[in-house]
């Protein structure tokens, strides 16, 4: 797909490869991926287990750094910032789910969500205020005073998406959101993530299951760490299971 020259580009990667090990031993995670994201657009990214999704992701979210290529976000190369620069980064302008939601287990749902933002220096009564907001959204407002062993893991699964949504983000990661909630939630969660992308964010979705990618825009297919074709999501039959190419 082609953006057009007068759209934002909020995330890009040019050529980017990930091994692990040497020699005999090496894994090739990626083998050379180029992606641009536009605001306003939602990227389903599927592919067999071992295809490199994850690896995507994290590598898009500064969590990972890759062995060759460049990743860029809102403009700037992730390798140009320093340690705590690129933690700002993450913090103020990309929203990650993880697949293990990652939710610390001596705090509140509230507690959870605005923590971002006060470690970005927000006051904890204005964190908290938009930590309520952002649950809201996800349908989970009355969980905000619960621990995370005190809810279900579907529940969590949508405090963790209230956390990646909170604030000011535009670049969104989300590794099979809904892989913890029955179908009718998971089509609620999936609705507030394009939302939120209709709003002027992009987003990068790595699931399995067709009837997920029709949320996207368009959906890039990766095999052995290579992006082996790409449609228009609206080309891919709805269904249940994991799609790839033959």
């Amino acid at each position: 797909m082609t953006i057009p020259d007068d759209v934002e580009v909020l995330l890009e990667m040019r050529d980017v490869r990930r091994t692990h090990g040497e020699g005999a031993a090496t894994v090739y995670a990626l083998r050379g991926v180029d992606l641009r994201l536009a605001a306003g657009e939602l990227v389903a990214v599927m592919g067999p287990s071992g295809s490199g999704k994850s690896t995507l992701l994290n590598l898009a979210g500064g969590l990972d750094a890759p062995t060759a290529g460049e990743i860029i976000v809102e403009g700037r190369s992730l390798a140009t910032y320093g340690r705590n620069e690129l933690a700002r980064v993450r913090r103020r302008g990309l929203g990650y789910v993880f697949q293990d939601l990652n939710l610390i287990p001596s705090l509140t749902a509230a507690e959870n969500v605005a923590l971002p933002l006060e470690l970005d220096g927000v006051r904890t009564r204005d964190a908290r205020e938009e930590a309520l907001r952002s649950l809201d959204e996800v349908g989970t407002a009355e969980l905000a005073d619960r621990f995370p062993d005190e809810m279900s893991g579907g529940q969590q699964q949508r405090v963790a998406i209230a956390r990646a949504l909170v604030g000011p983000r535009r670049v969104l990661l989300a590794d099979e959101p809904t892989g913890a909630l029955d179908s009718e939630t998971g089509e609620e969660v999936l609705a507030v993530l394009r939302r939120r992308v209709d709003a002027g964010a992009a987003g990068l979705l790595v699931t399995h299951e067709a009837r997920h990618a029709a949320w996207a825009d368009r959906v890039v297919f990766l095999r052995d760490g290579l992006v082996v074709d790409a449609a228009d999501a609206r080309e891919i039959p709805v269904g249940i299971g994991e799609v790839a190419p033959a």
